[in-house]
């Protein structure tokens, strides 16, 4: 006689026969496991990431010899490393390895098969150890405390419930991923480029259309930094603006119309216009400079969206890149064309009285940074917020900090053009300089959101 106990035994042990069936079939044909062995990227909150993007603001602001490249760069491998970090947790997500410039599949750390992972823990221990990484020498106590006690503070809360050696096995493939990519980075041109921001010896070209310098500070910033290695390679071949207007003095040339432009919009801009040119100064040492103004922005709205790790980690890596390259092939234009700043043309040609709204950083003109960067920036933030349109309602808090009122947008565009202006309200560019900027950092990012086999659909 068949009882309700051996049916319900029966029951059981189908079931379970069942299970181990699907478990079979849905290892894939390469022998790894499957994808949920592990909890993935999107089931953990992206907090623990956007917590140390604050900090690196501060890291940035309050460590010598981060002039805006050397921030860009240092955002640039610290987001390539949590991306890495989280890779595998990621549904059909490609490692970076084997897409950016030469970084190899194989220099990349492999996860172990059939191994459970704690994907925020190793994100956790991988984005803190390249921080140290990327300021070691300059960074301060009070700022090497701040990482350390962000770790730790996180780690407990991550490992709350979790098993030993999923902490131990996290834990150890974010250090392998940071020390792979601080190893990659090592080669780029530019390691620990801030104890040395101005690359002296450099022969300062003289002529009448070349760059003086427009304060105590005798030498430009990082002369060389445009022959780095970028990211993507495309990001220099690519996207090298055309020659600025051929220099002149006579009043009737493009030339002299460019300045007097700069000259007459001094003199008359609004109070609106002061306040822009202010608050997209982002002066090193005083803000975290022009990227961290804009990762600050990124953190911000990944904090509004309540964004996973998943989304934050492909986020922070796509703009990570952008900033890194932009930089570079801005600078690369710069030195190529050393063209002479407004304020030093005017002073010369048209009126010695002149001064600007805010001071004028010590490097060529053409083209503007500010306008490579957010160009670079805008186009991330449209491919991540908005359907391609770049529409997108928002309030810029990000600048509180620094005494600032909160600023309103609704598109990405307008708020990279805005940036862009504050340059030529303040009276540092030429038109051209920021017109072909935005058209450089724009390309930029488009190859960023194009040309790298990035996860789709990520929550």
């Amino acid at each position: 006689m068949i009882t309700k106990q051996f049916l319900k035994k029966s029951k059981i042990i189908f079931l379970l026969f069942l299970m181990i069936s699907w478990l079979v079939s849905c290892r894939k044909d390469d022998g790894t496991e499957p994808f949920f062995i592990s909890k993935p990227a999107n089931a953990y909150s992206g907090t623990i990431v956007l917590k140390y993007f604050d900090l690196i603001c501060t890291i940035v602001k309050t460590t010598p010899g981060f002039f805006p490249p050397q921030a860009a760069r240092a955002y640039g491998y610290i987001g390539i490393t949590n991306y890495e970090a989280v890779v595998n947790g990621t549904e059909n997500a490609l490692s970076l390895g084997g897409q950016l410039n030469g970084l190899s599949v194989t220099d990349i750390p492999q996860k172990t098969v059939g191994k459970s992972y704690n994907w925020a823990i190793s994100s956790n221990t991988a984005v803190a150890d390249m921080i140290r990484k990327m300021f070691t020498i300059n960074i301060t106590a009070a700022n090497s405390r701040s990482i350390d006690s962000m770790e730790t503070v996180n780690l407990a809360a991550l490992s709350t419930g979790e098993e030993v050696d999923v902490i131990t096995r996290s834990i150890q493939f974010g250090k392998d991923v940071s020390a792979a990519i601080y190893k990659y980075s090592k080669t780029d041109g530019a390691h620990e480029s801030y104890l040395d921001p101005f690359q002296l010896p450099y022969n300062l070209p003289v002529d009448s259309f070349c760059w003086v310098p427009t304060s105590p500070v005798m030498h430009p910033i990082s002369p060389n930094w445009g022959n780095n290695r970028p990211f993507l390679q495309n990001n220099i071949t690519n996207t090298q603006p055309s020659p600025p207007i051929s220099f002149s003095i006579v009043p009737t040339s493009a030339f002299y119309k460019e300045a007097i432009n700069v000259y007459n919009q001094v003199q008359n801009n609004t109070g609106d216009e002061i306040e822009i040119a202010k608050y997209w100064a982002d002066d090193p040492f005083n803000t975290c400079t022009p990227t961290g103004h804009t990762f600050n922005i990124l953190t911000q709205l990944l904090e509004e969206n309540r964004a996973t790790l998943e989304k934050t980690s492909v986020a922070y890596a796509k703009m990570s890149i952008a900033e890194n390259d932009a930089f570079i092939t801005c600078w690369k234009g710069k030195y190529k064309y050393m063209l002479i700043r407004p304020v030093s043309y005017i002073k010369k040609y048209i009126n010695p009285l002149f001064n600007t709204v805010i001071g004028t950083p010590p490097f060529p003109a053409y083209t503007s940074g500010h306008s490579c960067e957010m160009g670079a920036g805008s186009r991330i933030f449209t491919n991540l917020f908005t359907d391609g349109s770049g529409n997108y309602q928002f309030t810029d808090y990000s600048q509180l900090r620094f005494g600032f009122q909160p600023r309103n947008y609704t598109n990405f565009t307008e708020m990279a053009n805005e940036c862009a202006a504050s340059r030529f309200y303040g009276g540092l560019h030429y038109p051209m300089d920021n017109n072909k900027g935005l058209q450089v950092g724009r390309s930029v990012g488009d190859n960023v959101n194009n040309q790298i086999n990035w996860p789709k659909n990520i929550r």
